[in-house]
């Protein structure tokens, strides 16, 4: 919280509390307005009142405020902090009342007990009565210190979790697979003999790939467009790997437009779909749909896989973990993620809400 604020918080108490007493010394006005010597007794009731009002109150609260709250009520010390509290406002009330009697007996002010003809006041009432005053006054500071800790908690814990956020991203984003960038490098060298336009053409998508990782990734939301050829370009350098055609399935369908996505948010299950999809003679083995709506953006994707214990954990490892973690981060209620794993048909259902 800013200085500025916390120094507004304290003013605006303490203005509150000069009106309280602005107030009381009005209706003691009033119902002293036909006595003899009025302006006198109108002083005088000012002087016992910021001494009997303004001394223990100044006292408990700044001493609540920086000794009682930090040492034992944000340690959660109960029983000591009531202990302290009503030891720091008796000895706030006796300050002040021995400053009372000083100035009644210095004949600064008269004793406000009918101008001292009818002796002292009772010294434990007024004791008793200042310390009160004090606890009150304490308990407003317990409130504002309160207020301002839960506060700078809260920004902190935004501040963490936005960092922690940042960082999970960076590291899902920094995900390149390295299999995937050497088998893509040498499957082009082969193809350079071959079909060396081809080649140049492949070896562009990849440039594209990784500038896209590289600079793309950088910004919080990007055209759900440009997500969709990314995924093309993975797609179309995987395909080098196998001479199989229908190896893979990919449709969009819906009105792209202008809506825009979180980046790479669908590329990391359809990089698991190929890492656990090892038999590249099949029909049809990996089958990505993304369809779009109005409302929604949904992707499925859908693998077959080797049910060999050995791969039979794809839901598993660290990578899934911040992929969801990341998921909850950024969209938190407006997602719906669906993994199934049904005999050798591992899937993914993955719909986000627009807007």
């Amino acid at each position: 919280m800013k200085k500025s604020f916390i120094i507004l918080l304290h003013i605006g108490f303490w203005t509150c509390y000069f009106i309280l007493i602005a107030i009381m010394l009005a209706v003691y006005y009033r119902s002293s307005v036909h006595a003899i010597n009025q302006g006198v007794r109108i002083l005088n009731a000012l002087k016992s009142l910021l001494l009997f009002a303004f001394v223990p109150s100044l006292i408990s609260y700044w001493a609540y405020y920086f000794i009682l709250f930090p040492r034992y009520l944000v340690h959660k010390k109960i029983s000591f902090s009531i202990i302290h509290a009503i030891v720091i406002s008796t000895a706030a009330a006796l300050i002040g009342y021995i400053l009372i009697r000083y100035s009644i007996e210095s004949g600064y002010m008269i004793d406000m007990d009918d101008a001292g003809k009818h002796g002292r006041s009772t010294a434990i009432t007024v004791i008793v009565a200042m310390t009160l005053i004090g606890m009150v006054t304490g308990i407003v500071a317990l409130v504002i210190r309160g207020f301002i800790n839960w506060f700078n908690e809260k920004k902190l814990k935004e501040v963490l979790k936005q960092k922690n956020h940042e960082m999970e991203m960076a590291l899902v984003k920094s995900k390149i697979d390295p299999h995937l960038l050497f088998n893509t490098i040498n499957n082009i060298d082969a193809l350079i003999i071959k079909d060396a336009v081809e080649a140049s053409n492949y070896l562009n998508k990849l440039s594209d790939i990784m500038r896209f990782m590289l600079y793309e990734t950088m910004a919080e939301k990007i055209l759900l467009s440009q997500e969709i050829e990314y995924i093309e370009k993975y797609i179309a350098l995987q395909k080098i790997r196998t001479a199989n055609v229908n190896y893979i399935h990919f449709t969009v369908s819906g009105n792209v437009g202008n809506k825009s996505i979180a980046p790479m948010i669908f590329i990391p299950f359809i990089e698991n779909a190929f890492k656990h999809t090892t038999n590249k003679k099949l029909e049809n083995a990996i089958t990505v749909n993304i369809l779009i709506t109005d409302k929604k953006i949904k992707m499925v994707c859908e693998n077959k896989f080797d049910s060999k214990p050995k791969v039979q954990s794809l839901n598993s490892g660290l990578g899934n973990e911040l992929i969801q973690k990341r998921l909850q981060l950024i969209y938190a209620d407006k997602h719906l993620l669906e993994i199934n794993k049904n005999n050798e048909l591992y899937s993914v259902h993955l719909t986000i809400s627009n807007g």
